[in-house]
């Protein structure tokens, strides 16, 4: 039986000698450890499409490598091969077939592996370090994007040294995301755009920022139909903002929430407030889950406007997070983000990725 197919004992609580829950400051929540992670602070995790068979993670970091584990049903994880680059990696992605994986780098430069050959060519080049990478799959044409601190946001065929196109933004990319036929790239200075990517790309729409403070993570969510209808917005400031492109009724529709912030509502004491490193949307519920810097990942149901879950809080920030294609498994990275200065780095504190079964926990409360 597959641990992650049904609603096994998977990242249950563990029971002590005497019956009483072991407390594990690492890993709170029991979850499985993936074994090998990198030996520096973990930016991008990303995993392999429906479109192959079983599941095959790949995870970015500052240690200038790219790692690709797969994940067997029974929770076990398998490291299968590694890359590097010459600088901090900062996001991964797979292409649609699953035969190629993307990554950028702040060596300025984005590779293509082939997973079945075992190698990689460089496909990108910018000015500055590339911060996201995503695949594009049109009816018409299919490529990479790039966007970079160098303020363009590039898109490249993978087999040309020049871009297809090369966009020019307002200031330097901080996240983005892509769900055909649309992106939304966020950037310094709380610049926010929205692409259209139907026969070729073009900027669709520059948004005010719904949020006051600086921009670190974005996601793309989907209506009933599968069409891409708005995003998922997170700060450094704790907070989440939810934006529908064209919603009905914009002033009820969009909202924003608090999240990843400590002890609630008790006004005498002050609020600590941790950023939001990473959101992500359950495949199959359209529910979503944040990990911040406080190290807490928290799942929500953004239709219902309610909290699902909480975890218990890591001895690290969580900087990274994704779902598997059928949103069975969760996985997260503990590591250091730097959110508070070099005196709080400890170079002895290693770097985890979990994983956690997803099936229940992210299914919306009411559903209909």
């Amino acid at each position: 039986m597959s641990l992650f197919g049904t609603n096994t004992g998977f990242g249950s609580g563990g029971t002590g000698v005497f019956g009483t829950t072991t407390t594990d400051s690492h890993n709170p929540m029991k979850d499985v450890e993936v074994t090998s992670p990198p030996d520096d602070s973990i930016s991008c995790l990303a995993f392999s499409p429906p479109t192959m068979p079983g599941n095959f993670l790949i995870g970015g970091s500052w240690a200038n490598d790219v790692r690709c584990w797969e994940v067997q049903d029974n929770g076990q994880t398998v490291p299968k091969a590694q890359q590097m680059h010459t600088g901090p990696v900062l996001d991964v992605c797979w292409s649609d077939d699953g035969s190629k994986v993307f990554t950028a780098s702040c060596d300025k430069t984005a590779k293509m592996w082939d997973l079945n050959s075992n190698q990689t060519i460089q496909i990108a080049q910018h000015e500055g370090p590339i911060r996201t990478i995503h695949w594009i799959k049109a009816p018409n044409y299919s490529c990479v994007m790039t966007g970079s601190w160098d303020k363009t946001l590039k898109f490249w065929d993978t087999r040309s040294p020049n871009p297809m196109m090369s966009l020019q933004m307002p200031e330097r990319c901080f996240c983005a995301d892509v769900v055909y036929p649309m992106a939304v790239v966020a950037t310094a200075e709380r610049g926010l755009i929205v692409y259209q990517l139907e026969n070729q790309p073009s900027e669709f729409r520059r948004i005010e920022s719904p949020l006051k403070h600086q921009h670190r993570c974005v996601a793309i969510f989907k209506d009933k139909q599968s069409k891409p209808t708005g995003f998922a917005l997170g700060s450094i400031e704790g907070r989440v903002a939810i934006h529908y492109i064209n919603p009905p009724n914009p002033a009820k529709d969009n909202f924003t929430f608090k999240c990843h912030r400590s002890n609630g509502t008790n006004t005498a004491t002050p609020q600590d407030i941790y950023a939001v490193n990473a959101i992500s949307f359950h495949p199959v519920h359209g529910t979503l889950a944040t990990v911040g810097s406080d190290g807490r990942f928290s799942f929500w149901d953004k239709d219902a406007r309610t909290k699902l879950k909480t975890s218990e809080q890591l001895d690290q920030p969580i900087t990274a997070c994704c779902f598997n294609n059928n949103g069975n498994i969760f996985a997260y990275a503990s590591s250091y983000d730097w959110s508070k200065g070099h005196e709080y780095y400890n170079p002895q504190k290693k770097n985890y990725i979990f994983l956690r079964n997803a099936a229940e926990e992210l299914k919306p409360r009411n559903k209909k």
